[in-house]
């Protein structure tokens, strides 16, 4: 317990940083279990009830998590850890299938729209009290909301569907409520959700999205939100669809308090329709990235919801960076009009790779997922040989335990760097890397 690492402080929050600091530090590390209050408290020679407000300031930080008996430990991914790590190491020579990123030769070039963004600034700069969206990209993304059949709402930008997420949780939850995650799933959500101090109860995905018995159980457990990826989920490639969608909205009638979030970040590089449940609780949002179709590093995304979350986004935004910047607004409106993107041509080139890989395991006895998006899911009886095997064989992939909670062990393949000769060597030696396993649900 702790090694030699001596927790110090007089007060709650003195022992708290003390605590953040040596995890930030490496000093204490990820699994390491904390004292009991009691033992904490004598040796520290304080009242056993400001060690419990220091632990208590330490989960709602999402530094260390706390099982009743079992006692306080750091969190695996505590949040002093930067959210990329940690990282398989590609060693020289082997293909980098681990990180989740487009294929560049797909994104749309930007010089066009940066310009003309530049000379819309130069007209009429944005300045202190101008509005936060820009008319037009209101009007665009509303129109494409319609087109899919999200209900109606105001609309609101932020710096990606992370950011959206993490507000629309605060402007609903408090530390300590739980949150319904798909699991596998986004590791970004695993970490952001005990960031703000709420507990993420794991929900079961199969090839259509998350399973309404395992959605249930969860809201029926007290979960005061869900979170759900509409298509392209990551890591499994989930769809959601028509009839998923009407078994979930059934669930979500009977928990009209629950807050329900739809994260369709892979927006403008899939085909598939969107089956959303934005609009089956009175207090939801549906977000969408530029990210995945038009560049990582335009940080944008756009969303709308029930005016309630919709106001409270935007008034907690406005009290810290109060706007995203009008350049990137004007250069994805550039973009849109356009049309810099065909989800089409688009779609098509990731569905051959995914599809060719996924037949190409299948014909080896290796079960593989991946309906849409960039991503192909293995599911894997050991992560660690799996993924050793692959890097020997000059393939990196990302093991499973960034993308898990409660599932069983897996690996998640990003198919942009594919080519179609790459198809049967990455097979051959995902075959050679891992053993069957039952086909069925990921976990």
């Amino acid at each position: 317990m702790l090694g030699e690492y001596r927790i110090t402080g007089r007060r709650a929050t003195e022992i708290a940083a003390d605590v953040e600091r040596a995890v930030g530090a490496g000093a204490l590390r990820p699994g390491d279990a904390l004292p009991p209050l009691r033992e904490l408290a004598a040796r520290l020679a304080v009242n056993p009830n400001t060690v419990a407000a220091a632990y208590r300031l330490l989960r709602d930080r999402g530094v260390i998590e706390t099982a009743g008996r079992r006692g306080s430990r750091v969190r695996a991914r505590p949040a002093t850890t930067a959210r990329d790590e940690p990282r398989v190491p590609v060693p020289p020579g082997a293909r980098d299938l681990t990180t989740g990123n487009p294929d560049a030769a797909l994104l749309p070039p930007l010089g066009d729209a940066l310009a003309s963004a530049a000379r819309r600034h130069a007209a009429d700069p944005a300045l202190y009290g101008a509005s936060a969206e820009l008319p037009e990209l209101r009007e665009l993304a509303r129109a494409a909301f319609d087109a899919d059949g999200v209900p109606d709402g105001p609309i609101a930008v932020t710096s990606g569907s992370l950011d959206a997420i993490e507000r629309a949780l605060v402007a609903h939850l408090r530390p300590g409520d739980a949150v319904a995650v798909e699991d596998p799933g986004w590791g970004s959500v695993f970490d952001i959700v005990p960031a703000l101090g709420m507990r993420a109860v794991p929900v079961r995905v199969d090839d259509d999205g998350p399973l309404p018995q395992d959605v249930r159980r969860a809201l029926g457990q007290g979960a005061r939100a869900l979170v759900v990826t509409d298509r392209g989920q990551n890591p499994t490639g989930a769809l959601i669809g028509p009839e998923r969608a009407r078994e979930l909205r059934e669930v979500l009638a009977v928990h009209p308090e629950v807050l329900v979030i739809d994260d369709d970040h892979v927006h403008g590089l899939v085909d598939e329709p969107l089956h959303p449940l934005a609009g089956s609780t009175p207090h939801w949002m549906l977000v969408r990235s530029t990210a995945k179709a038009y560049g990582p590093d335009l940080r944008l995304a756009v969303l709308t919801g029930d005016p309630l979350t919709v106001d409270r986004i935007r008034g907690r935004h406005r009290l810290g960076p109060g706007w995203v910047s009008h350049l990137l607004q004007h250069a994805v409106v550039h973009l849109w009009r356009t049309g810099a993107v065909d989800p089409k041509a688009v779609a098509a080139a990731y569905a051959e790779r995914r599809d060719a890989l996924v037949a190409a395991l299948r014909e080896r006895g290796v079960d593989a997922f991946g309906r849409s998006g960039m991503n192909v899911w293995v599911p894997v009886p050991d992560e660690t040989a799996a993924v050793t095997g692959l890097l020997h064989g000059g393939w990196a992939v990302a093991p499973g335990a960034r993308f898990r909670l409660a599932s069983a062990p897996g690996i998640r393949i990003t198919v942009s760097p594919l080519t179609p000769a790459d198809i049967d060597p990455l097979a051959d030696a995902v075959a050679r890397a891992t053993r069957p396993v039952a086909a069925g649900r990921y976990g």
